[in-house]
């Protein structure tokens, strides 16, 4: 792999080549791909625009998650600023490279979103958008090529099985109860924090010359590939996204984003606010220490946030009328 990776490190020396000012347009591309940009844009889609899709949107990005964290422990690939120093790390990433993580979610959530929509343009738009966040891992100096094309590859196959298997799933949990489709998000939630760490228990800590080379290229964070923060988070969020959707579907149907704009804007808004008081405001109150305790607490408060979005807040707008039930839902 050397040979390739060395290859390669000159294609992303040549982007670097055309000057720093490229910077802020790249990294807002990048901003497109992370999980922060798509934890903003599925409350807005669930809460503003159309439940079932944000639901769909959360369920592609759990799964692309979890999936994408396996194959980076096992693969245990470099950044190339670890790999060369004179890769300028525009952005600092501390997980293994291989797939792109950012490049594999644009692929399946971008690739998702403009299927639901099914119109020229937004599929036209959507690939430009996957395209060019898989071009600025590359410039940003996070990515080899080939992590892009990899990314792009599991992704668009991660797409293919979603659309494929999403009728027979969803009719199959529309016959269970309450309590059994608590349990599978539950298992869904462990599962994936299970796959996650076996990928970590399977691989092993980056070399010292990596370690060396991202010093000397003057990464910001040091590279940490087998830290399981992300474990607990992915699984905390499962459990509570889901098992909150499916309390909520029981008892009231899907949400109803119908509303004026006002309204709309204004549950966006609240929504929002309540989010940053669990992630922010329990953030700064639970320890985050790496042991049994931190690894808990973040993952009852990513539960509590999965319930916000996807429970409570819904709640709360029918109680302030910010949203109404649709008839077929109310008793």
């Amino acid at each position: 792999m050397d040979a390739i990776w060395q290859f390669e490190i000159n294609i992303t020396l040549f982007l670097q080549s055309l000057g720093t000012g490229l910077k802020p347009i790249f990294q807002f591309f990048t901003f497109l791909g992370t999980e922060e940009f798509y934890m903003f844009i599925m409350p807005a889609i669930y809460w503003c625009l159309d439940s079932k899709l944000g639901l769909r949107v959360a369920a592609m990005l759990m799964i692309s998650n979890g999936v994408n964290g396996f194959i980076k422990t096992i693969l245990h690939t470099p950044r190339p600023y670890w790999f060369d120093s004179r890769v300028n790390p525009l952005s600092t990433e501390t997980s293994f490279g291989n797939p792109s993580g950012h490049a594999q979610n644009a692929a399946s959530l971008w690739g998702l979103m403009a299927s639901a929509l099914r119109r020229g343009w937004a599929v036209i738009l959507f690939i430009i958008i996957i395209f060019l966040i898989g071009l600025s891992r590359v410039y940003l100096g996070v990515h080899f090529t080939s992590d892009v094309l990899v990314g792009w590859l599991v992704g668009g196959l991660l797409l293919f099985a979603f659309i494929k298997l999403e009728k027979p799933v969803l009719a199959w949990l529309k016959q269970r109860t309450l309590f059994t489709t608590l349990g599978i998000a539950w298992f869904m939630s462990l599962f994936l924090i299970a796959l996650i760490l076996v990928g970590i228990m399977l691989s092993a800590e980056p070399s010292q010359t990596w370690l060396t080379n991202a010093e000397l290229a003057g990464a910001e964070e040091m590279p940490s590939p087998l830290n399981p923060d992300g474990a607990f988070t992915l699984g905390g969020i499962c459990l509570g996204l889901f098992a909150g959707a499916a309390w909520f579907i029981k008892r009231h149907g899907m949400f109803n984003t119908r509303g004026e704009v006002w309204q709309k804007i204004v549950r966006y808004i609240i929504g929002v606010a309540g989010v940053a008081v669990i992630y922010l405001g329990l953030g700064a109150i639970f320890p985050r220490t790496p042991d049994i305790t931190g690894y808990f607490l973040r993952y009852f408060r990513y539960t509590l946030l999965g319930l916000w979005i996807s429970l409570w807040a819904p709640l709360l707008f029918y109680r302030l009328k910010l949203a109404r039930p649709t008839e077929s839902s109310t008793h």
